[in-house]
């Protein structure tokens, strides 16, 4: 029961959660890592702690004429167990070798240690762990404004029209008082995306360096020999995972000379073991793919104003004049908070939020303001000599706010924590970069950055 009761803690990643209750803040892939893939390894950290199910997590086989066997079966646990290579060949086992892994120690003989299994289960763990922490931080940052901003109009509520269309009318004057404020938003909800396609092919590479270098062939070996007869064939399972090896401890005897004594050890959780990993092979490798391929998704989702215009239909039917116009008008982080917006608003809802948004931005459109003539050089000289102190002042004041990284720091006022090569760097030349970044943007001093000339240019 205790078992059982832990699983069902884990649970809770799996519950189901409707949408009036929480707020939906990412992607089908994005729940695979914090949700699925979490959950499995940490109710595989439970399993392979489970003694009491699975019996001892190991158990020798000493001769009589030693006093300690329980010693020794925990020496064996502490400083690992070894397998012979090349012994796991069917045709030899009971005659050559006692079991796969398991025989005679010639001197020839390479011998595998097997160290893991007392770390599988705080590995386990880690990475269930790392699973979650992109969540986690993408929680952190969002801070919940996508569900405060559809609190109240979320899911289905029957008789609450009118207040659903309040709330959504003042959350459309909340839009446009925060344009242009949520780039950052998308920012790192695409970094936590990158961070769970890093996360997987990490793991992939931390598990085959725990495996010893086993893991990333061991899904196509079981795939290749599965189907050969089962008397014949070498398990890959029983050579990464082996269910009895050997142990040998040296000791000193009643007359002080050393003595060896060599023992059969049963790895009754490496059944459970062989499982786990085979599972997470096929599960890590599809993961991978799947992680890819939205991130693939995601730099589409940037560069491609098509596709955002077929999810913003997707997720409702507004009209298409309507979806056009936010779609080439707003930034990407707003429409990034608007697409999050339709996957928790009500289908009529969000259709009026975008046509009062399409409405707004047409009316500020700069395509309704009408084209003024060129102004003759001699107006256009009189107004520029009246603008040049003006842009000189205000590239003079742009570059005075560099003086601060010039101002002499007193002892008594802050503390040196760094020498003169450091300050080099963040002083002098962070300050040589930013003061060129103002000067060939000093549009108002320099002029426009290129000018061109038509047929109808005034001649002097």
């Amino acid at each position: 029961m205790s078992v059982v009761g832990l699983l069902a803690g884990i649970g809770a990643f799996f519950k189901v959660r409707y949408l009036v209750d929480k707020a939906v803040v990412d992607n089908p892939v994005f729940r695979l890592h914090y949700r699925l893939t979490s959950a499995f390894f940490f109710a595989f950290c439970v399993l392979t702690t489970a003694f009491n199910l699975f019996g001892k997590p190991i158990d020798c086989i000493i001769s009589d004429g030693f006093s300690r066997p329980d010693m020794f079966i925990t020496y064996c646990w502490i400083q690992s167990t070894f397998t012979i290579e090349g012994s796991h060949a069917k045709q030899n086992i009971g005659t050559v070798f006692a079991h796969p892994g398991v025989g005679a120690e010639e001197k020839d003989h390479q011998k595998r240690y097997h160290s893991y299994y007392q770390w599988v289960p705080f590995i386990l763990f880690l990475q269930g762990v790392l699973f979650y922490l992109p969540h986690w931080l993408w929680k952190m940052y969002e801070g919940g404004r996508i569900r405060d901003m559809t609190n109240g109009s979320r899911g289905q509520q029957i008789g609450a029209d009118g207040e659903r269309k309040t709330h959504c009318a003042a959350l459309f004057r909340y839009l446009l008082a925060t344009m242009r404020c949520h780039r950052n938003l998308i920012n790192i909800h695409a970094l936590c995306e990158t961070l769970n396609f890093a996360n997987v092919l990490g793991n992939i590479y931390f598990i085959n360096r725990f495996l010893n270098g086993v893991f990333l062939e061991y899904g196509t070996r079981v795939l290749e020999l599965s189907g050969e007869d089962q008397e014949e064939r070498n398990d890959p399972m029983i050579e990464i995972f082996p269910r009895m090896t050997k142990c040998n401890l040296n000791y000193y005897g009643s007359s002080g000379t050393i003595q060896k004594i060599d023992a059969l050890c049963l790895l009754p959780l490496n059944i459970v073991n062989e499982k786990i990993y085979i599972f997470l092979w096929f599960w890590l490798i599809t993961l991978a793919i799947v992680s890819g391929l939205a991130l693939l998704y995601r730099l589409a989702f940037f560069l491609s104003p098509s596709l955002r215009l077929f999810l913003i239909r997707r997720l409702a039917s507004p009209s298409m004049d309507s979806s056009e116009m936010v779609v080439c008008r707003v930034p990407i982080g707003d429409y990034f908070v608007l697409h999050m917006l339709g996957k928790n608003l009500e289908g009529f809802l969000f259709n009026g939020l975008i046509d009062d948004m399409a409405l707004h931005l047409s009316n500020t459109s700069p395509s309704n303001h009408k084209e003024t003539n060129h102004p003759n050089l001699s107006t256009t000289a009189i107004k520029a000599h009246a603008a040049i102190s003006v842009s000189i002042m205000s590239v003079l004041r742009l570059l005075s706010n560099f003086a601060i990284f010039f101002k002499v720091k007193y002892l008594t006022d802050k503390p040196v924590v760094d020498n003169a090569v450091f300050r080099l760097h963040y002083r002098f030349t962070s300050v040589f970069f930013l003061v060129a970044s103002v000067l060939i943007t000093a549009v108002d001093f320099f002029g426009k950055p290129i000018i061109c000339a038509g047929n109808n240019f005034p001649q002097t």
